[in-house]
């Protein structure tokens, strides 16, 4: 599982994203709508849910590495906002679509309360080596 006490000090903390299960590469994260994550119209800021898709889909593949010998990076990510949220919980469901050596491919749906498709996504992440 997802060690909590890494989320100290880093964006997921800041913007009160939570990791709700991690199984299988996938991995299932919310984050509050409020004013850390609110543009100044009042409504979900597109970075905020573009910050949570790359969330997801990096802990997602994080599980299916060797965290000893590798790590994942965000190397592209999009995202298509659909609707948009003045307040609430959204919740990102990140699904492997393509696990490779060197990269995997995520595709990340945001919903509402409502089950409401917000946003989607995404996003491609580099496996690298990490050095002794």
């Amino acid at each position: 599982m997802f060690p909590k006490n890494s989320m100290k000090n880093t964006l997921m903390e800041s913007l009160g994203i939570k990791i709700v299960t991690v199984k299988n590469g996938g991995c299932i994260a919310t984050m509050p709508v409020d004013e850390r994550t609110k543009q100044p119209f009042g409504y979900l800021h597109g970075g905020a849910s573009v910050a949570l898709a790359e969330t997801a889909a990096s802990i997602g593949a994080a599980s299916l590495v060797d965290g000893q010998k590798q790590a994942v990076f965000g190397q592209e990510i999009n995202a298509n906002h659909i609707r948009s949220v003045k307040e609430g919980i959204v919740t990102a469901t990140a699904s492997v679509i393509h696990q490779g050596k060197s990269s995997m491919v995520y595709e990340i749906k945001i919903v509402n309360e409502k089950e409401e498709l917000i946003c989607i996504s995404r996003c491609t992440l580099a496996i690298i080596c990490l050095e002794n």
